[in-house]
This record gives C-alpha cells, sequence and structure tokens, in this order.
C-alpha cells in the first residue's frame, strides 16, 4: 500500500506542543473589528489547544 499523505491544509493550521499538544489560532478575528473591544480583539490573537475530542482526528489529518 502506498503511504498516506498529510492533508497539508491541516498541516499549516495547526501546530504541535512539546508535549504532544495540538495548538490551533481562534476564530472571529478576520472581519467586523470595529464592533468587537479591545480586549476581545487582544485575546482572539493568542493560540489555544484542541479540544481532546477533537485531537484524535487532528491527528489522522496530520500524520507526523
Amino acid at each position: 500500500m502506498p503511504k498516506m499523505k498529510t492533508k497539508k491544509s491541516a498541516a499549516k493550521t495547526f501546530k504541535f506542543t512539546a508535549t504532544g499538544k495540538i495548538k490551533r489560532e481562534k476564530a472571529y478575528h478576520s472581519h467586523i473589528l470595529t464592533s468587537k473591544s479591545q480586549k476581545r480583539k487582544r485575546n482572539l490573537r493568542k493560540k489555544t489547544l484542541v479540544s481532546r475530542a477533537d485531537q484524535k482526528r487532528i491527528q489522522e489529518l496530520i500524520i507526523r
């Protein structure tokens, strides 16, 4: 059987931490920013971890 290919869009979207958890960017930071508070926009810039329920599904897309 041929090797499984990495889903390149997922590989560019998600990064792994040193302990193997998956980081992602937050949503709602691309447009209509005038109606959002400065604090909300600042917090949307930060990275966050993928939920445990989604970790296995994302790891299958990114075969390391």
